[in-house]
């Protein structure tokens, strides 16, 4: 039987290119490794052409950031009829649209953290919320451009006026939650585990938190309450069935001990794919190699998500 012909989608231009790229290297071995016969396929402006050229039997979506996970690419498959992974392309461009996909959660019943939407520049002349709070680009993900607004700062985020800004012009400002950065990974109809990510220096789990060697650390399972963890797997899912995700995607979470407030941030519907990444291991602890995961994605893909 001829193995199926996967085009492992990858880089693209978004200022998550660099992650993408090794998501895309890891999934693109573990999928060989597994028996498909695998195209890396490093993305530029003429994706549509390579991919007719190329007639792969499944497009597995390791792009990140903007036009990989906003749906723009999910439409070019759609059109051109290859069935692919993850979410399709309402849910993928909702989900990244972190503001509008909060209305959504929120009224399925999803605890959300009070916020509102601002340009950059506003951002950059006023305090839009009591410190301490967070802002963050509307519709980036892997915490780009994320700046932790401390009760102490006097003054607004400066670095936001700037000319070469390069992550948007809207923001999305919450009041700042203390505590614990949780982590949940839905798996079709399923929620896995619950990880918390604690970063190595300071309390606060940024770009560099996340990628840097030794930027965080990683304790899974979380070390929570039974009624707790198990809240956090239904917020997760219920997040994934109401924005109409498919495949797999991971839900972020804030929660205080203190107060016992619980509250989600948003779900990424490409979440990193390297061995080491978050889903990979939760994977694991539900007892799935990643081997076993990538396979599963693939026989998951279609069309019309």
């Amino acid at each position: 039987m001829t193995p199926k012909h996967v085009a492992v989608l990858m880089g693209g231009w978004s200022v998550e290119r660099e992650v993408s790229l090794r998501s895309g290297a890891a999934c693109a071995a573990a999928l060989e490794s597994v028996g498909y016969r695998v195209t890396r396929l490093e993305v530029g402006r003429d994706v549509a052409q390579r991919l007719i050229e190329l007639k792969p039997d499944v497009a597995f979506n390791a792009l990140h950031g903007r036009f990989g996970e906003d749906g723009t690419i999910q439409g070019i498959l759609e059109i051109l009829q290859i069935p692919y992974t993850h979410s399709g392309v309402l849910a993928s461009s909702l989900a990244i649209q972190k503001d509008k996909a909060k209305i959504v959660a929120a009224a399925a019943g999803v605890p959300v953290a009070k916020g509102v939407t601002v340009s950059r520049f506003e951002a950059a002349k006023r305090h839009v919320l009591p410190p301490p709070y967070v802002l963050k680009p509307v519709n980036e993900g892997s915490s780009v451009g994320v700046i932790l607004v401390r009760k102490e700062r006097s003054h607004p985020p400066q670095e936001l006026s700037r000319p070469d800004w390069p992550c948007g012009e809207i923001m999305l400002a919450e009041e700042y939650i203390a505590g614990r950065e949780l982590t949940c990974a839905v798996m079709g109809d399923r929620a896995l585990g619950v990880t918390e990510i604690k970063a190595a220096t300071g309390d606060f789990y940024d770009y560099d938190a996340k990628y840097a060697k030794g930027g965080s650390f990683h304790v899974c399972p979380a070390e929570l309450s039974p009624n707790i963890y198990q809240r956090i797997q239904q917020l997760a899912l219920t997040a994934h069935q109401s924005i109409g995700c498919r495949g797999v995607s991971r839900s972020d979470f804030r929660y205080d001990d203190e107060t016992d407030t619980l509250v989600w941030l948003e779900v990424n519907t490409q979440p990193g794919m390297t061995e080491t990444s978050l889903v990979p291991e939760l994977a694991a602890h539900a007892g799935l190699s990643f081997g076993e995961l990538v396979q599963w994605m693939v026989e998951d893909a279609s069309s019309d998500r």
